[in-house]
């Protein structure tokens, strides 16, 4: 049993690569997910016929939209999603599960269809239509329904691409036929089709490989914050004049209205004065589009080096370090109960990180560490493979959800997994596990700490003292430091 799918089915990474595949792993979705501006600018032909795909769709949607009412059957049809979860991509700190697209965001998309995409398929200021421009005039539709709405519309795609190398490299054995319930839109009966296609079968669901070209981390190339953050190049987009100087004005106004006198004004105080000014001369967000259009090569360019970067961290490295080591350990006849099998792979990963390179995996190339929570926990989560319990998060009981739950039946270990620098961490030491074990009625807790330099240590150690829990047992602290480890040859 594998963590990555070239594992599972017995694939060299390298045919993967050839085929322009991500290696995706099949125990817990991996933080990317697809940009459809990567479609949009592609020079290669499907991919544009993708994006042409998801605009004609998007348009039908906003004819549909001016005709009148709709009735809540035709908007959970056309609008509400379920997310895609074989491709193993999004947010899920635990699994591949999420949430979807449901009423709340069909009704949201086809409010704002007749003002957002009124002039799809006839732009005056920007190249083409983006269905990325949701997001910019909505506060209730974000990066992730947008992901999940652009991987549905291209499901059929993602489908035949898994079913041609599936073909070509994977046993028989290990394909099933599947069927796709909303494959295809038919514009001429308004209805989806169904589509059957032969795919990797794995542990009751198949798999979805995904071309790394269209992928990437963090944000869409098209974001809200974004825009914010980028107000004041706009301007130098707009050709007329007269609109420049009275967006101009506009801003300062609402800029002097928002800070004090003689003092300059916050980064926040500039965001809500941006937000105001974008909301009065709505135009400016297709000016804003036009300009990332224009350095769409960069896009391409960033988007590329982030998803080497998560390929590296969480594929070649932890295929490269942490598998060979767990290997051979007796990591998976650990005895005992989930508190046993947890503190062991915390253990294991720690000794890993500390003692044989695996410190590498929090770091860029340029020897930066990357000080994300939510890496350690992917991390962690990953070499949860042939386990016999049921590592979940716990659900949200208004206290907030605990990074993993470990149990088997009624036997559960809660761990909670931060950073050296967080600056709640003494609150959160305090008090923040101890609730959610009564919540979870879990019998013990366990928290994992990791730091980069020695002063976030001296930091952990004082807040440890002054908590007096400098010796307790369930807290670990996992040193990622990069300038007091061996040689790369002195710790293989």
């Amino acid at each position: 049993m594998g963590t990555f799918f070239s594992d599972t089915f017995s694939v060299a990474p390298s045919e993967l690569d050839k085929y322009g595949a991500f290696d995706i792993s099949l125990v817990n979705d991996l933080p990317l997910f697809i940009d459809p501006f990567l479609l949009f600018h592609s020079e290669r032909k499907e991919f544009q016929e993708l994006h042409r795909g998801i605009i004609d769709y998007l348009v039908f949607l906003r004819d549909r939209a001016s005709q009148g009412a709709v009735t809540e059957g035709d908007l959970r049809n056309w609008y509400c999603f379920p997310e895609v979860k074989q491709n193993w991509f999004g947010f899920s700190l635990v699994g591949n599960g999420g949430s979807g697209l449901g009423i709340e965001f069909a009704t949201e998309l086809h409010q704002n269809l007749n003002v957002i995409f009124s002039d799809f398929g006839d732009e005056k200021i920007t190249e083409g239509s983006h269905i990325e421009k949701v997001c910019l005039v909505s506060d209730g539709v974000g990066r992730d329904n947008i992901s999940d709405f652009v991987t549905n519309l291209i499901q059929d795609f993602l489908c035949r691409y898994t079913e041609t190398f599936a073909a070509r490299h994977i046993d028989p054995a290990f394909l099933r036929e599947v069927t796709i319930n909303r494959a295809v839109f038919n514009h001429d009966t308004q209805m989806w089709a169904r589509k059957k296609y032969l795919l990797p079968w794995y542990n009751g669901d198949f798999a979805l490989l995904t071309p790394k070209e269209m992928l990437t981390r963090d944000e869409t190339w098209i974001n809200r914050t974004d825009l914010i953050r980028s107000f004041e190049d706009i301007p130098t987009a707009i050709p007329d004049a007269a609109l420049r100087s009275a967006v101009s004005n506009y801003f300062k106004l609402a800029l002097s209205r928002r800070s004090r006198k003689y003092q300059e004004p916050s980064a926040k105080e500039r965001s809500a004065a941006a937000a105001a000014t974008i909301h009065e001369f709505p135009q400016l967000i297709d000016y804003y589009i036009k300009l990332k259009e224009l350095h769409g090569e960069e896009a391409a360019d960033i988007s590329a080096d982030k998803v080497l970067i998560t390929e590296i961290q969480f594929s070649q490295r932890l295929r490269e370090i942490l598998q060979p080591a767990l290997a051979q350990t007796d990591f998976y006849t650990t005895a005992g109960g989930t508190y046993a099998e947890a503190y062991a792979r915390l253990g294991y990963l720690k000794h890993v990180i500390e003692d044989s390179g695996g410190w590498r995996i929090f770091y860029d190339d340029d020897g930066q560490p990357f000080r994300r929570e939510n890496d350690l926990q992917i991390l962690y989560r990953l070499i949860w493979f042939g386990t016999p319990s049921d590592v979940g998060r716990e659900a949200n009981d208004g206290r907030g959800p605990v990074d993993f739950k470990v149990s088997r039946g009624r036997n559960k270990t809660l761990v909670e997994m931060k950073l050296a620098r967080n600056t709640k961490l003494e609150a959160n030491l305090k008090k923040q596990l101890e609730i959610y074990q009564a919540s979870a009625d879990a019998e013990r807790g366990i928290k994992a700490i990791i730091y980069f330099d020695a002063q976030e240590l001296y930091r952990v150690q004082a807040i440890l003292r002054r908590l007096k829990m400098i010796d307790n047992p369930d807290v670990i602290l996992i040193d990622a430091r990069s300038d007091n480890k061996p040689s790369a040859s002195k710790a293989a």
